[in-house]
């Protein structure tokens, strides 16, 4: 339904003094009251938020210790540019742009975050070996969140 319409029917109710009024348009459905209602009216359209990603476990690097507390991170890291999803291949069953080990040249490609449908490749800003990629694959990532380190 236009939001012209319902803005009209609103007005319409203002000026008339008329108490509530439901128009139904097909499978669309319309219901403007001046006074609440002691039950909810069930709205006609809704769309539920997509569920929030658990956090993702910290990988286990050969700096781990047995207690779970977190590495600490030595070395040059490459930082989220952005928000958004981190994958490790340009496709699902693509090879890894870079796994653990690899030697990797400034500019090369290390990742894409996925942000907003659009895939940004993540390039290494500094030349070294690949000492550990601290995100899973697909895994949300924030902002100047630390994703890889390079020695």
């Amino acid at each position: 339904m236009d939001i012209r319409k319902v803005k009209k029917l609103i007005e319409l109710l203002e000026e008339s003094g008329i108490a509530e009024i439901e128009i139904n348009e097909g499978e669309e459905s319309v219901r403007i009251s001046r006074y609440s209602t002691s039950a909810p009216a069930a709205p006609v359209q809704q769309y539920a938020a997509a569920p929030a990603p658990a956090p993702a476990p910290a990988p286990v690097t050969a700096e781990s210790d047995s207690e779970g507390e977190k590495p600490a991170v030595s070395g040059h890291t490459i930082d989220a540019p952005m928000v958004g999803t981190f994958y490790t291949a340009s496709a699902p069953g693509a090879p890894d742009f870079v796994k653990v080990g690899d030697s990797v040249s400034e500019g090369d490609t290390v990742c894409i975050i996925e942000a907003m449908k659009i895939l940004n490749q993540i390039e290494a800003d500094k030349s070294g070996i690949v000492k550990s990629i601290l995100v899973e694959n697909a895994q949300p990532v924030e902002f100047g969140q630390p994703l890889i380190v390079i020695e």
